[in-house]
C-alpha cells in the first residue's frame, strides 16, 4: 500500500490575479443588483501575495442611495466569495464610487425624457 502525502507535498495551485479580479467584479455586481441605467458594470484590480489578496473594486451607482450600505454589501460579497470560491485571505476590499445616475442626468433625461 503507498503512502499518501499532505496535500501540500503534491503540488502547487496557482491562480492569476486576473481570474481573482473576474471573481471581484462577478460579486460585486451580485451584491448591487441592478445596474444604474446607463452604467457600467463593476471593475475589479486585485494584488495577491501568496495567499493573500487586496482588491479594489470600482462602480457606479444610482443616486439617491445609501452609498454606505451599498459599498458595505459590496466589500462583504466581494470578500466571501473570493475567499469561497479561491480559498485566498482577503486582507482588504476597497471600493471606489466613480460616479452616481440620476434620472434627471440619464440620456433619456437629456433628450427631454425621464426615465
Amino acid at each position: 500500500m503507498t503512502e499518501r502525502h499532505p496535500v501540500r507535498e503534491r503540488g502547487a495551485t496557482t491562480i492569476a490575479d486576473r481570474v481573482v479580479a473576474k471573481i471581484s467584479a462577478q460579486a460585486a455586481r451580485e451584491a448591487l443588483g441592478d445596474l444604474p441605467a446607463g452604467g457600467h458594470p463593476p471593475h475589479a484590480s486585485v494584488v495577491v501575495h501568496r495567499d493573500a489578496a487586496r482588491i479594489s473594486v470600482s462602480l457606479e451607482l444610482d443616486y439617491p442611495t445609501d452609498v454606505g450600505r451599498r459599498c458595505g454589501a459590496v466589500r462583504g460579497r466581494v470578500r466571501g466569495r473570493v475567499e469561497e470560491l479561491v480559498g485566498m485571505e482577503v486582507h482588504e476590499v476597497s471600493v471606489h464610487v466613480e460616479r452616481l445616475h440620476s434620472p434627471r442626468t440619464s440620456p433619456a433625461a437629456r433628450k427631454g425624457r425621464l426615465a
